[in-house]
């Protein structure tokens, strides 16, 4: 196992995480936040989220899987690429299907779900919610590091970190509207963040100790993210009446990713030789 590779990758990840609370410091400097504004920056978020995905997690998966190769090609594709990732992507949605059916949690607009309990306090059932966004962004940095090509790795983190700052405005100023204190929200905003961190932890490892996980992996991250922001994010946002901007921002928060992946990454390699 490469130690470098996950100190790297986690360290890279707290840095991502803890960009929630650059977004969380308006808190300190308004008491409110259009409902508009949090909407539209919460599609950036999903953009962005939506676009690592794909451009930065699902198709070095298929390449990957091309490298080892194997099994019957359609074109230059082999099929069991197809197949492992594919799965990996519905096995990622799964695993956060099962947490949000058992995990306690509560949304701001579409409330209470999973198994609630009447001792755990309404901030707590917030926080939940939130961890279980944000873990699987932490495991799509970790396994992102896990292919040891770390400029790879800080696209990912870089996405992650980017998509946290207004997510951590959409934590902290709802829950000014609640009645928390300034610091108390801007501190929730913080530590829903540091979760983020376990979840690098846990992709590079497995990643670093078993190669042949690295493709399911990142599949598996990929599935894992998509699923959050289509099933969470995403109707939250459209429950409200801005739906038409969020859909802009969503496509902003897209193609800056796409454009980042595609310009960065490239930069990234030239200068680390």
């Amino acid at each position: 196992m490469n130690w470098y590779i996950v100190l790297i990758g986690t360290l890279a990840s707290f840095v991502a995480g803890i960009s929630t609370a650059i977004g969380a410091l308006p808190v300190f400097f308004k008491k409110d936040i259009s409902d508009k504004t949090l909407d539209i920056l919460l599609g950036f978020a999903s953009g962005v989220m939506l676009a690592a995905s794909a451009f930065s997690l699902l198709v070095p998966a298929l390449n990957l899987s091309i490298e080892e190769g194997g099994g019957f090609y359609i074109g230059s594709v082999p099929i069991k690429s197809i197949w492992l990732v594919s799965i990996g992507v519905i096995t990622g949605a799964l695993f956060i299907d099962l947490i949000d059916k058992w995990a306690p949690h509560e949304h701001f607009v579409a409330g209470p779900e999973g198994k609630i309990s009447k001792r755990l306090a309404a901030t707590w059932l917030f926080i939940i919610a939130v961890t279980i966004h944000n873990f699987p962004e932490g495991l799509a940095v970790g396994v992102s590091f896990g292919t040891e090509q770390i400029s790879s790795g800080i696209i990912v983190a870089m996405a992650i970190g980017l998509q946290n700052i207004p997510e951590g405005t959409a934590v902290a100023m709802p829950l000014l509207r609640e009645g928390y204190k300034q610091r108390k929200a801007f501190l929730i905003a913080l530590f829903t963040g540091l979760v983020e961190p376990v979840g690098a932890f846990i992709g590079v490892v497995a990643v670093s100790v078993a190669k042949f996980f690295l493709g399911f992996g990142m599949a598996f991250a990929a599935g894992a993210m998509i699923f959050v922001v289509t099933d969470e994010i995403i109707p939250e946002m459209h429950g409200k009446k801005y739906a038409r901007q969020v859909t802009f921002g969503i496509i902003f928060g897209f193609v800056l990713m796409m454009f980042l992946d595609n310009f960065i990454e490239p930069f990234l390699e030239t200068i680390m030789r």
